[in-house]
């Protein structure tokens, strides 16, 4: 029997449009731009994956035109002519000659493992030893900057019963200003409602403890990295201080970093991405240290389309201390979808694609609509 082997890579990047301007401590974002990578190997079975990050560079380091054009510069030589199915073998070969480019990274592994579980028949999280659950909570990120419109907007997704965890984006206005809207919502929302609110990094220590002590008072759940993602101490420092639990979310991009912020105590819970961790196999890596640390995990998103929130979806599914649900609600904020089922949203949570690999099939006439031209 012949080799299987990797015969071409291809990306194109895709502009969906938002349903509403998104808000971050950094950018306002009205559209996402998606890397789409296909894989294709002389068994004719193709995958499929995603690199998306948010804000164009102004989040990571890495940005819709530089991902493209690193894969086909960099990544594709090193693809071409390996065995698809020896996936470990592959990421080890980038990981030492393509130094960062993690959202690329993860993109890839994506795209190696809906063709493995294509290959094989089986679902991608079957990969990992199998989903613990068949659907996933996931909250919505109030982000209109307005706290009466964004008070409507929750109590109208609870009554859908779309979503009843929230997440505040805040970090751009003065501390006093954020902690009135922030307290204000979760008041009116009431104690059964989980609010978060991420930072962004926007905050010194000394205004963290100020804002954190106020945020705890009105009853906030969860304090989303308050500092700069290389303030571990000053995380720690905070951890140690309040009783509200602070999470890392830039701050544990890397298998190193979720073993450096577990020696020292800085967090009690992990944001996990896909995207800046570098994939799925190095979740699973992330989340292990988790588990021996008695850190808790939250399903990030980096506002992935489709795959990269199927991708996502499928390893979170297997991780036993998902304490604190998922944000998979990237493909809600987008006008329209690339893909021919869309994943479906309902009763507060979304259930994982079924079907070989990731479960999506790209929409081609979808993509050429908004393929950058």
């Amino acid at each position: 029997m012949s080799q299987i082997k990797i015969t071409g890579v291809e990306t194109v990047i895709v502009d969906l449009p938002t349903i509403r301007p998104h808000h971050l401590s950094m950018a306002v974002m009205r559209s996402q731009s998606m890397v789409i990578i296909r894989i294709f190997s002389t068994d004719g079975i193709e995958g499929i994956g995603e690199s998306t990050t948010i804000g164009g560079i102004s989040y990571a380091d890495e940005f819709p035109e530089g991902i493209k054009l690193a894969i086909d510069t960099y990544f594709t030589p090193l693809l071409i002519g390996q065995d698809p199915a020896k996936i470990n073998t592959i990421m080890e070969i980038l990981d030492k000659k393509i130094s960062g480019n993690h959202f690329a990274k993860s993109g890839i592994e994506t795209a190696l493992l809906d063709a493995q579980g294509k290959r094989l028949g089986v679902p991608v999280h079957e990969l990992f030893g199998g989903a613990m659950q068949e659907t996933l909570p996931v909250l919505w990120t109030l982000a209109s900057g307005n706290t009466e419109k964004d008070i409507e907007e929750a109590k109208h997704l609870i009554s859908q019963k779309k979503h009843n965890i929230f997440k505040l984006k805040i970090g751009r206005k003065d501390w006093k200003e954020d902690v009135i809207h922030a307290s204000s919502i979760k008041k009116a929302l009431g104690i059964d409602i989980k609010i978060t609110v991420d930072v962004n990094q926007a905050w010194s220590e000394q205004t963290a403890r100020k804002a954190i002590d106020q945020l705890q008072d009105a009853g906030v759940d969860l304090i989303e990295q308050p500092l700069a993602k290389s303030n571990f101490d000053g995380l720690a420092r905070l951890t140690s201080y309040f009783e509200v639990p602070v999470m890392a979310d830039e701050a544990v991009a890397t298998v190193q970093d979720a073993f450096k912020l577990a020696k020292i105590h800085a967090v009690s819970v992990f944001a996990l991405k896909i995207s800046k961790s570098g994939g799925l196999t190095n979740i699973a890596r992330q989340a292990a240290i988790a588990s021996g640390a008695g850190i808790s995990l939250y399903g990030g998103t980096t506002l992935e389309g489709t795959i990269g929130t199927a991708a996502s979806a499928h390893i979170f599914s297997t991780l036993t201390n998902l304490d604190w649900g998922t944000e998979l609600f990237g493909p809600l904020l987008l006008t329209d979808d690339i893909v021919k089922k869309p994943i479906q949203f309902e009763n507060f949570s979304f259930g994982i694609p079924s079907g070989p690999g990731l479960g999506i099939e790209l929409d081609m006439n979808q993509i050429e609509k908004y393929k950058r031209k």
